[in-house]
């Protein structure tokens, strides 16, 4: 199947895919091939032409966010010269629809990880906890089920290399298999309070939450910050933050409870309803720059 793109409101596949948002998508010469729930398929883009297979149109235009009105999101977020050069560089990258579950579990085990950690650490989840699903010749596995994960063993999951987080992935599952927490419930929930019942599950701090509420829940308001986006924030946007929160920060790799709120505060502030755009493309634009 084929989706053709309109010039006036851009699409990236590879920028979309390849910015850290997602960790579960692999690229076999001009394809990507992606399990989404239970389903395989894959995707390319040649030109202002979308082509797939294995999925109809409505799921492809609302996993990748095409149904987002990106020039209205640019002209809103375009507040100064550095966040229109990360525009420009990447424009078409999208926020994507990910399923709150697998989003969840992925962020919880992505702390303290560089991204080629997360995807081994998610694969292996995959292959051991998932079913196999082939498609294209290949073997796929279906991410791993709440109740497949909450009747796993601790010592199953430091097998997949989870080390500390596999407690935190255990006990969450537990939650979400037991009815006591519904990732789906949060898209009735506005940023705040979404945000504060995510608080509650084991494993999940300021960051992972605003992560899931961004990349799954639809939640564009919300703003990460982990080093890269501190980073961005000391080198290009000090002027907007206290003189003592720059000092206090500066010198140190992690982020305080407190450092996180206020530069957090700061990025919603500045960049409005659709901070969690502006986060994705100054994020990448950092991380391609230092490399």
């Amino acid at each position: 199947m084929k989706i053709w793109l309109s010039p006036s409101c851009p699409f990236n596949l590879d920028s979309t895919l390849c910015c850290g948002q997602v960790f579960t998508w692999d690229k076999r010469g001009d394809w990507w091939y992606g399990v989404v729930e239970e389903n395989v398929f894959k995707i390319r883009q040649v030109g202002d032409e979308l082509e797939f297979e294995n999925a109809d149109d409505g799921f492809v235009k609302n996993y990748f966010g095409l149904l987002d009105n990106l020039p209205r999101i640019f002209s809103q977020i375009s507040k100064d010269k550095h966040i229109k050069r990360a525009i420009e560089k990447f424009k078409g990258l999208r926020i994507l629809r990910q399923d709150p579950w697998e989003c969840l579990i992925s962020y919880i085990c992505a702390t303290y990880k560089n991204i080629p950690a997360i995807k081994q650490m998610l694969l292996n989840l995959s292959k051991k906890f998932g079913d196999k699903s082939p498609f294209d010749g290949y073997s796929f596995q279906t991410f791993p089920t709440p109740t497949r994960l909450a009747k796993a063993s601790l010592k199953e999951f430091v097998e997949c290399g989870l080390g500390y987080r596999a407690k935190y992935v255990s006990e969450t599952a537990k939650k979400v298999h037991e009815g006591i927490f519904n990732p789906g419930n949060l898209k009735r929930r506005n940023y705040e309070k979404a945000r504060h019942e995510l608080l509650t599950l084991p494993g999940v701090g300021l960051k992972v939450a605003d992560c899931v509420l961004l990349f799954s829940i639809e939640q564009l308001e919300a703003f990460p910050v982990d080093v890269w986006i501190k980073r961005v924030i000391l080198k290009h946007y000090a002027n907007h933050v206290p003189t003592a929160l720059i000092r206090k920060t500066s010198d140190k790799k992690s982020i305080a409870k407190s450092e996180y709120e206020k530069l957090n505060l700061f990025g919603r502030k500045y960049f409005g309803e659709y901070a969690g755009y502006a986060q994705e493309y100054l994020y990448h634009h950092e991380r391609t720059q230092s490399h």
